[in-house]
């Protein structure tokens, strides 16, 4: 298997040092603050999820339509959109980490302050990270635009590239309405679970390297039943690892979530079990924490053992198995070669074993069966969780 990782990660170098240099002409202010920030932040980390499911549906589809250049630089649009997601997610959020680093609105605030730079440094950073952001999504775009695809190639692929990018959206917008609004239906967490990261991460690339591919009705669909079962698998695990999840895998501090009172799916489940089965020390350590900026680790600890007495931490990890089990049977049906099946098994499993917890927290434990140290998948990295 092509490692797509390394391939997206050349495109990608590439294509922001012409951009960069294009840039010149504007202004050496705007290219060394904001072009050099973004490129060094969209360069410093990531798993390279969706140029793999992309390469995995473009592949599936039997390989045509494009070459293997176009796909990579496909790959690297997704990457380019993922960086605008990442960077409006953490001004939205106000998270000061990104990737053990910090994050772009905390760069740039730093910066007016390392520079004694007039009016308020926060307002700064939020509104040049805002920019950064936004210059990622036009780099997406025409990077899209300027990849040299077949007209038919493009045109079953355009719808797909249109969704996508409206449906990022969308489920940002949701989680922060749910955050607003104190939503905390368990379905309805998950619904905007799969719409801010499943669709966009897993199914959508899986199925637009398929269109491109000129894939059958028959892999399509079932691609599409997998890549939506293995989405939904990806939030319920960045939902763990929010809260059981070591630092330098989550690439932020654990319990943001908490913190920030996003209306998780584990979190969902553990309310309504709290409430359904009178457990009211649970439903009380729950309600207090979320939403508690100042929240400690002796707090999260709490959390940690309420969830664990309402047993919502098994409910989320049965339901990961289910959809696995969902996706490989979906895979299994849609005829595909066996190294094709097989690379695509590989990264499904690089999404699943991604480690959760760190072996030396007290009362941590990996998923049932797995251990918690990390293990390197073909293409696949450990940067963010997002």
């Amino acid at each position: 298997m092509t490692d797509v990782a390394a391939a997206v990660e050349e495109v990608l170098s590439a294509y922001l040092a012409e951009r960069a240099a294009e840039s010149g002409t504007v202004g050496a202010r705007f290219t060394d603050d904001v072009v050099g920030h973004l490129t060094r932040f969209l360069l410093g980390g990531g798993k390279r999820l969706r140029p793999a499911f992309l390469w995995c549906g473009w592949r599936a589809g039997g390989g045509t339509g494009a070459t293997e250049g176009d796909v990579l630089r496909i790959g690297a649009a997704l990457e380019l959109l993922q960086g605008c997601a990442l960077i409006h997610d953490d001004l939205m959020d106000g998270s000061p980490v990104r990737r053990g680093s910090p994050s772009t609105p905390a760069a740039f605030t730093a910066l007016h302050r390392a520079r004694t730079l007039s009016g308020d440094p926060a307002r700064f950073g939020a509104s040049a990270a805002l920019l950064a952001g936004d210059l990622a999504l036009v780099w997406a775009q025409d990077l899209w635009e300027e990849t040299a695809l077949s007209a038919t190639a493009r045109r079953r692929g355009r719808g797909l590239w249109r969704t996508m990018r409206t449906e990022m959206v969308a489920g940002q917008y949701l989680d922060l309405y749910g955050q607003a609004a104190g939503s905390w239906s368990p379905p309805e967490t998950l619904r905007v679970a799969h719409l801010k990261a499943g669709l966009y991460t897993v199914q959508r690339p899986l199925g637009l390297g398929a269109a491109i591919a000129g894939a059958g009705r028959r892999t399509r669909e079932a691609l599409e039943r997998a890549g939506q079962a293995v989405g939904v698998v990806f939030q319920l695990l960045d939902d763990l690892s929010d809260l059981y999840g070591q630092p330098s895998s989550a690439g932020r501090p654990a319990g943001e979530d908490v913190r920030r009172g996003t209306p998780t799916y584990l979190m969902a489940v553990a309310m309504e079990r709290a409430r359904a089965g009178g457990h009211r020390n649970a439903e009380r350590v729950l309600t207090e924490a979320l939403g508690d900026a100042s929240l400690d680790e002796a707090g999260l600890e709490r959390v940690r053992a309420a969830v664990a007495r309402v047993g919502a931490r098994g409910v989320v990890e049965r339901h990961i198995e289910e959809l696995t089990g969902q996706a490989r049977n979906a895979i299994a049906e849609a005829g595909l070669d066996d190294v094709v099946e097989g690379e695509l098994n590989q990264v499904i499993e690089d999404v699943v074993r991604a480690p959760l917890t760190a072996p030396d927290r007290p009362g941590a434990a990996g998923r049932p069966g797995e251990d918690t140290g990390s293990r390197a998948g073909r293409g696949a990295r450990r940067g963010d969780a997002a």
